[in-house]
């Protein structure tokens, strides 16, 4: 590869840094007035306090992915038009670089990652590759919501609660549940974990 080959990467790598650090205080509170939402309306439809809306729209506090989630669907917004606009393609994409995945999780040190394979909403079918660094979940609230879940740990070790039933899977393992049945992911372990997940009908 050329001098000039490696640069243009290089600048494209940063470009796609760059719009994953979205400022989600902002976002947030600009998506709110817009849909003519006040924090407390906000907050009351999310089940969350109207202080919480307060602290992660002045970037005090970073909200889990459970919160977000929680707050997203009383919006209605999904993850995925959260994070930015999927581009829409005339032409069906099969192949996708590892730089083309849609983050859709707060992005900084120590924070869930979860990174979209493709556009969710033109398929029935949503793929996640998800990174958990030590000590990192889904957030204190449990995740529920219509439809299955399936995912394998590629890397590490992960807790799973699904229900009143706790697991723990280690690289090669795998889960299949109802998504109806609350549920969260945590990682207990002092190495990252990686799970390639697999949604449907698209949540995120």
């Amino acid at each position: 590869m050329s001098n000039a080959d490696c640069s243009a990467r290089g600048r494209s790598s940063i470009i796609t840094d760059r719009k994953a650090r979205l400022d989600i205080g902002q976002r947030l509170k600009q998506i709110r007035m817009e849909r003519g939402l006040s924090q407390r309306e906000l907050a009351t439809r999310a089940g969350l306090t109207n202080g919480t809306i307060s602290l992660i729209e002045t970037d005090k506090t970073s909200p889990s992915v459970a919160s977000l989630k929680s707050l997203l669907d009383a919006i209605p917004i999904s993850m995925a038009e959260f994070f930015g606009a999927i581009e829409d393609q005339d032409t069906p994409k099969v192949f996708y670089r590892a730089d083309e995945f849609t983050q859709l999780a707060p992005d900084g040190p120590n924070q869930v990652s979860l990174r979209q394979l493709g556009n969710a909403r033109k398929h029935t079918l949503q793929v996640l590759h998800e990174t958990y660094p030590p000590g990192a979940d889904t957030g204190p609230e449990f995740l529920a919501h219509d439809g299955e879940e399936a995912g394998i740990i590629t890397r590490g070790q992960i807790e799973l609660t699904v229900g009143d039933m706790v697991g723990l899977l280690n690289s090669g393992d795998g889960y299949l549940f109802d998504s109806r049945l609350p549920h969260r992911f945590r990682n207990i372990s002092h190495e990252p974990c990686e799970i390639v997940s697999a949604l449907t009908p698209p949540v995120f």
